[in-house]
């Protein structure tokens, strides 16, 4: 899939389904795109990804056609611009609590009318086989910009954080904002609120809305679809390895019980 198609498919809503890359190495970035995914995030603020192991993951990422955003660290500018450069679909911009911080993102994200850095010489520029201004109007139609909001102070805002021109969708940050309220979990009637505030505004701009779930559960998927979530980060690769092999050690032990 293109960026292009992969940015489409999230403005017109569609469902999709990704992971977060946490594991250094381009393997595990292989395996979902092998398996089908929509798309991945690799995780720079909770995994430990320097730029050469982002860069591995992306061309993996690319190798297999998967569309790649990256969950840079913070809203900062070269952050943003390292993971574009690199070829990222995308990023996902942790802790964003006000208008100005989510204009900053976007803007960091495009060049016209933004502040990107230009360079057509890196992967995102085919290493110098775009030319300028055909790398300038491709990137700026494809690149994914998404912001998270997570604490209680950007909920207070999210009506300008949603607002915000160049700004594709808001992510929902429910580990954060459990943590932030001092909820029993991410169902608790007052996360469950902030979520509901969070899709609201994303939707009444015409932004997509995101959320990550630990697993499937059918309860839980129809809720958030009913508020308006679209795009799905189903746990992570080391989230699904960890339930695949204690499913698998389940299994052994049963049948040599046996």
């Amino acid at each position: 899939m293109s960026r292009a198609a992969f940015r489409e498919r999230l403005r017109q809503r569609e469902l999709l389904v990704g992971t977060f890359i946490k594991t250094p190495g381009p393997h595990t970035t292989e395996i979902v795109a092998g398996a089908g995914f929509d798309f991945a995030i690799i995780d720079q603020e909770h995994g430990p990804f320097d730029r050469t192991a982002t860069d591995l993951a992306l061309l993996a990422a690319r190798a297999g056609s998967l569309p790649a955003l990256v969950r840079v660290p913070s809203s900062a500018h070269d952050a943003i611009l390292a993971a574009l450069d690199d070829g990222a679909t995308g990023v996902l911009v942790p802790h964003v609590s006000c208008g100005e911080t989510a204009r900053s993102v976007a803007a960091s994200t495009r060049y016209r009318g933004g502040r990107r850095g230009f360079s057509n010489t890196v992967r995102a520029g085919g290493y110098g086989a775009a030319d300028i201004w055909p790398h300038v109007d491709a990137s700026d139609a494809a690149v994914v910009a998404l912001a998270a909001v997570e604490t209680p102070d950007a909920i207070e805002r999210v009506d300008a954080i949603a607002a915000t021109e160049g700004l594709d969708g808001l992510f929902i940050g429910r580990g954060d904002l459990t943590v932030a309220l001092g909820a029993a979990s991410p169902d608790a009637p007052a996360v469950r609120a902030a979520a509901e505030r969070i899709a609201s505004a994303a939707r009444a701009n015409g932004k997509a809305v995101c959320a990550h779930v630990g697993g499937m559960n059918a309860d839980e998927f129809c809720w958030l679809r009913s508020i308006g979530v679209s795009v799905f980060v189903l746990s992570s690769d080391q989230g699904l390895l960890r339930q695949a092999a204690l499913r698998a050690l389940e299994a052994f032990r049963a049948g040599a019980a046996r």
